[in-house]
């Protein structure tokens, strides 16, 4: 591997803001010096393994290659900026995922799945924020738009394909998990109520004996 293109391929990822695939790093060296793309391919898998163990990984999304803050570490990192991340409703975050997974997608199947209506703001944010995109009209009475995800989309959520969503069934055994937690979380809770109620108990006899213990000596006294 040629030590010079992992060099230039390291720093061109550093100075980037954004994802940039094999294709686009070869098109940063000069014509006459540019690599072939099994080299850059070979650089990143060096660099890659250079920072396995950092802070900071290289990491491949649908975009293609970026440095970011491994995932453990963000919330340490996120303290730096006084902005929060913005806190989407539920209604945003369940059309995102029927688009997802149902996609393409009109605004009317959505809420045939939902059950109720999709607000255009809803569907105007998601726009907005390059998550989705029109990707055709349906041929029907009134043409309505035809939703799917984009590449934005699976950068955001980190990974590179659609392929990679978790599955139907995986989600809903996440969510018997959830449920099997909280009724634990409820059982715990319970208990520790229990618990404390004995404490309590214990408690109010031990005040009891000890009052008991200053009034035996002073009857003994009288008799």
């Amino acid at each position: 591997m040629n030590v010079e293109i992992k060099r230039v391929v390291e720093a061109i990822l550093f100075a980037a803001n954004r994802p940039m695939t094999s294709k686009q790093l070869q098109q940063v060296f000069p014509e006459i010096e540019q690599p072939n793309l099994q080299d850059i391919e070979d650089a990143l898998e060096s660099i890659k393994e250079d920072y396995r163990f950092r802070p900071v990984e290289l990491k491949r999304v649908a975009s293609g290659y970026r440095f970011q803050v491994r995932r453990e570490l963000s919330r340490w990192v996120s303290r730096l900026f006084e902005e929060k991340p913005p806190r989407y409703s539920r209604a945003l975050l369940e059309t995102l995922a029927i688009i997802a997974y149902r996609q393409p997608a009109t605004r009317g199947e959505i809420e045939d799945i939902r059950g109720v209506g999709v607000s255009s703001s809803i569907i105007h944010t998601l726009l907005e924020r390059e998550w989705i995109r029109v990707v055709a009209h349906k041929e029907v009475p009134g043409r309505p738009a035809l939703y799917g995800t984009t590449k934005q989309f699976l950068d955001y959520f980190n990974i590179t394909s659609l392929d990679e969503l978790p599955t139907l069934q995986e989600i809903q055994q996440l969510d018997s998990t959830l449920d099997a937690m909280q009724q634990t979380m409820q059982v715990k809770s319970e208990e520790q109520e229990t618990t404390e109620q004995i404490a309590e108990i214990i408690e109010q006899l031990d005040e009891a004996a000890e009052q008991l213990g200053k009034i035996e000596p002073t009857l003994e006294a009288a008799d």
